[in-house]
């Protein structure tokens, strides 16, 4: 049997096809990264940890702060959201400020204040990301400090509970130093990482870090990017990373097609389990480079973690 289209048929199902395609580009790169907020949860279990105590983790990462899609009302917004969730503590995971290519900045002498509005019973900590030292980490260490933001650069703090102690840990950026038009820049004893055809060095120091606790107390890691998942040891019960903003594009049946990380999708999105380890990357909440998110929205991470969960 053969099939016979009019050429109305035609022109109308071309027609149809091109204003879905604008609706959902209107939709990728103004709705979705704009004015959709959502709330990730998780329930983690790690192995070992204690029966007593029960912690919520408010995960805010990547706000790249900028013009229109980041703006200090919207940061503001996420803040107050953030709150209303009542964690016990809020953790901050780096590249505060800048955004998508040629859009306006938002330095972190105005970020910080508006963060510095987070409270949690436990306190709210930070680490940086590569961003942050892109755009100057001087300022973005000054502007944390005068908002009395408690920072972690390869450093621990040891957190006290009526049900226990845990360990914070907090590393430096992975990729802190942009080796730009062939600079050697970075300490020349790290390698240099390659990342769709940039280069970079770390500054993060994961055994030294860990090195700093002197107890058995269960430790909760905050490393802005996830690949240094890759050789957290099973000493850590749970480590938090962004950076990687769920690739902003998620095509089903196709996947996240641009992903920076050395390992691909593996490390792209979510909670991964690797060898009794665990690890939760959050989507992040703002843009970098390209000025798009597609089924990926913006986010705040929500994680309980427990021993166990009644049914």
């Amino acid at each position: 049997m053969t099939i016979r289209f009019t050429r109305r048929q035609v022109l109308r199902s071309a027609l149809m096809l091109g204003g879905s395609g604008l609706a959902f580009g209107a939709y990728a790169s103004w709705v979705e990264p704009r004015f959709r907020l959502a709330i990730r949860e998780y329930r983690i279990s790690p192995s070992g940890w204690p029966a007593g105590l029960r912690l919520t983790a408010a995960f805010i990462s990547d706000l790249h702060a900028s013009e229109p899609y980041m703006s200090t009302q919207r940061i503001a917004g996420i803040v107050e959201t953030t709150n209303t969730l009542k964690p016990d503590i809020i953790l901050l995971g780096g590249d505060y400020c800048g955004g998508a290519i040629n859009k306006p900045f938002i330095g972190p002498a105005t970020v910080a204040p508006i963060l510095a509005d987070l409270h949690a019973p436990l306190g709210r900590h930070a680490v940086f990301g590569n961003h942050d030292h892109n755009i100057g980490i001087a300022s973005v260490r000054r502007a944390f400090a005068v908002a009395r933001i408690p920072t972690l650069e390869n450093a621990v703090n040891r957190i006290e509970t009526e049900a226990g102690a845990f360990w914070l840990a907090g590393t430096a950026s992975a990729l802190a130093y942009w080796l730009r038009r062939g600079s050697e820049s970075g300490p020349e004893e790290r390698p240099i990482i390659t990342i769709h055809g940039r280069r970079f060095r770390g500054a993060d120091d994961l055994p030294g870090t860990l090195a700093k606790i002197t107890d058995d107390a269960p430790v909760l890691l905050l490393a802005h990017e996830p690949d240094q998942f890759a050789q957290v040891p099973e000493r850590v019960a749970l480590t938090f990373s962004g950076h990687t903003h769920g690739g902003q594009v998620y095509i089903p049946g196709i996947g996240r097609p641009f992903v920076p990380s050395l390992y691909g999708e593996r490390y792209a999105y979510g909670h991964i389990v690797e060898n009794g380890r665990h690890l939760v990357v959050s989507g992040g909440l703002g843009l970098s480079f390209l000025p798009v998110r597609a089924l990926c929205p913006p986010e705040i991470t929500l994680v309980r973690i427990s021993a166990s969960f009644a049914a």
